[in-house]
């Protein structure tokens, strides 16, 4: 009788667990997503998911990893900034911000962090795409939402935010062969290894040098999307090197230009991003030999994240997977006041909004906030 008893207790308590986690998951519906301007599918197969609605206001916490470059800052500043704008912090009770380094495990253990605290949110800037299975898991089972932004997980149980990373490198080789159509020796600067960022973009620029069937002589070097690391690797790379017929890096671009200055190098076609500084040097000197392709996605992908989190968290419908555009400007089209500013700093990011969705910033409410956590 006792016996019995107690396996009647297991089972119901085996049922409520379930029945808890059963309702903690997202359900799988049909489209279209609450915002469909904003919040646009990868794919024509993506999925949509439908949180359980909760009531507000939140918890919601940025779990970063890297931080030492300017693009890092930005995003941050730009996190604050948008937590910080009325119709947002109505909505939040709080709003956390950690960065953890390169160590993968301490950025896991912040999230497992933030989920034993309660957090209903926790949007990442992952330093791997592939070492979070267990925190994803638990992420799911607690009921949190989980979004990846810019360096996203190798899943389908969190939201990834991104822009078509694979397809910035592509752009990029495929400007350096418009400009190179014999081949040639080219300077590949890097970002941070292990990010899936960098491994798409690598990807992309490789590919698309191998199917045009050309000679290619590709030289990489370690930029950590930081001006001072790029700099430095650009001079010793041509040191080593003495010249290359074209250029392409994922970030730290205006210290790469300016190594080039301090080299005596000739100006060269370069594939870029989009800081502020690069686009000044691209339109300065266009017309002796650097012309250049800037393109990428401003830091204010985090808004983006932190927008759909609050999204998923009222019920709304959001895709699994969430494609933002580019921000491209190529020469001879470098416009002042638009495409690049002389008066800002050049660790600014330009193109940092995504009016589709209602993000949009100025550099003094960026530069206004600080990079620290909180």
């Amino acid at each position: 009788m006792i016996k019995a008893f107690v396996s009647g207790v297991l089972t119901a308590a085996t049922f409520t667990l379930l029945s808890s986690t059963a309702l903690a998951e997202p359900e799988v519906v049909s489209g279209p997503a609450a915002e469909p301007e904003c919040f646009t599918p990868w794919a024509a197969e993506t999925q949509f998911f439908k949180f359980p609605k909760k009531e507000g206001p939140y918890r919601i916490a940025l779990a970063n990893g890297f931080i030492a470059n300017t693009w890092r800052i930005q995003m941050i500043q730009t996190a604050k900034a948008y937590s910080a704008q009325p119709e947002v912090a109505a909505k939040l009770k709080e709003f956390k911000v950690v960065s953890t380094g390169e160590d993968v495990p301490a950025q896991i253990s912040a999230i497992n962090n933030f989920i034993d605290s309660g957090y209903d949110a926790i949007v990442v800037n992952a330093q791997n795409p592939t070492a979070f299975g267990p925190v994803i898991k638990r992420a799911k089972e607690a009921g949190v939402v989980l979004v990846a932004f810019d360096n996203i997980l190798d899943t389908q149980d969190a939201i990834n935010v991104n822009v078509d990373q694979k397809g910035l490198g592509v752009l990029w080789a495929n400007w350096l062969a418009k400009h190179l159509p014999n081949g040639g020796k080219i300077l590949e600067v890097r970002g941070v290894a292990g990010t899936s960022v960098d491994t798409d973009r690598h990807n992309g620029i490789h590919e698309t040098f191998d199917a045009t069937g050309k000679n290619w002589d590709v030289v990489e070097v370690v930029g950590k999307w930081d001006d001072p690391t790029a700099q430095k690797a650009t001079a010793d790379a041509i040191a080593v090197h003495k010249t290359f017929d074209g250029i392409t890096a994922q970030g730290g671009d205006t210290g790469v230009v300016q190594a080039m200055m301090d080299a005596n190098h000739p100006f060269v076609p370069f594939g870029g991003e989009t800081e502020n500084g690069f686009r000044k040097f691209c339109s300065q000197y266009a017309d002796k030999g650097l012309k250049c392709s800037s393109a990428g996605t401003g830091p204010a992908q985090v808004a983006v994240a932190i927008k759909t989190a609050i999204a998923a968290l009222e019920g709304q419908v959001v895709p699994q997977s969430i494609k933002l555009p580019l921000a491209i400007v190529e020469d001879p089209n470098f416009k002042e006041g638009e495409d690049f500013y002389p008066k800002e700093s050049d660790n600014f990011f330009v193109g940092n909004s995504f009016p589709t969705c209602g993000i949009n910033f100025s550099a003094q409410e960026i530069m206004g906030q600080t990079k620290e956590d909180q």
